[in-house]
């Protein structure tokens, strides 16, 4: 009885704002095994636990060195934690950032520019990637073309060569040439102008992904993963011409298709968010 009382008198003590901490703890903690369970972290946890009921075991034994030295290791556990985790971290992050409510939300408080000369610069980059598309998919022409949105990829754009031009079919022509010494790279397309070329795209981390693909398009995968990124793609091999979002690759374009889908993708998107936000502002002027 006396257990019972002293349990209720510790529940009387909580309080809401408690109870929201407890809840709060307990997702972080829920997403956190939900993101490593199927990694190679889940091994790194069980050897973290296995060290952790060897600690406990060498104070209750009195093993002075041991203990001492597992306490120093837990007390800077933060660090090591921190950089043996670093890819499933900074992987919760990004898709924390990329969440798309989030963005659905913050986007309307942003205030982008998006001009009728960047309009105009868009859709000429995409009437010449869809042209050089097609004439790469008759040539067997290898192609990576990453169109930036929202998520800048300077330091994608870092690993290559800066252009900074207008596009044209001929440029891209001259930079996917199979001799040409930046064709193996990706090009990277911001605000419808060529900013980079040569660029190296991380490859996915799907293990799901078919066979058959090679690494051009796993590198596509890769950076729309870990991006909001459009990514065009010929294959060298077939000539399919195949679009990578959000880590999933729409194939067999025709141009017709593949100048819609990056106008919606593209234009579509952008000026809609750019509509919501001169209707914000015009309603906080009225107010």
């Amino acid at each position: 009885m006396e257990i019972f009382n002293n349990l209720w008198s510790v529940i009387k003590t909580i309080q809401f704002r408690d109870v929201i901490d407890i809840l709060a703890i307990a997702l972080i903690v829920f997403g956190l095994f939900r993101l490593i369970r199927e990694t190679r972290a889940v091994q790194l946890l069980k050897g973290l636990l296995l060290l952790l009921v060897v600690y406990i075991l060498s104070s209750i034994f009195n093993l002075v060195m041991l203990s001492s030295l597992l306490r120093a290791f837990f007390e800077a556990s933060v660090v090591i934690i921190t950089v043996i985790f670093q890819p499933e971290i900074r992987k919760a992050l990004e898709q924390v950032g990329r969440n798309k409510n989030w963005k659905k939300y913050i986007k309307i408080f942003s205030r982008y520019g998006k001009t009728d000369e960047w309009e105009k610069n868009v859709r000429k980059s995409i009437i010449d990637a869809a042209d050089t598309a097609m004439i790469f998919s008759r040539s067997r022409t290898g192609a990576l073309l990453v169109f930036e949105r929202e998520t800048m990829l300077s330091d994608i754009a870092s690993t290559g060569t800066i252009v900074d031009a207008e596009t044209s079919v001929a440029l891209f022509g001259n930079i996917f040439f199979n001799k040409a010494p930046l064709h193996d790279g990706a090009s990277i397309i911001r605000d419808g102008k060529l900013f980079a070329a040569g660029c190296i795209l991380p490859l996915t981390s799907n293990k799901d992904v078919d066979i058959n693909l090679g690494t051009r398009h796993r590198a596509a995968l890769g950076i729309s993963e870990q991006s909001d990124a459009v990514v065009l793609v010929v294959s060298e091999e077939t000539g399919v011409i195949s679009l990578a979002v959000d880590g999933v690759l729409e194939r067999d374009f025709s141009r017709d298709k593949l100048i819609k889908k990056l106008n919606k993708l593209l234009l579509d998107e952008a000026v809609e968010e750019e509509s919501k936000y001169r209707r914000f502002r015009k309603g906080g002027k009225k107010k």
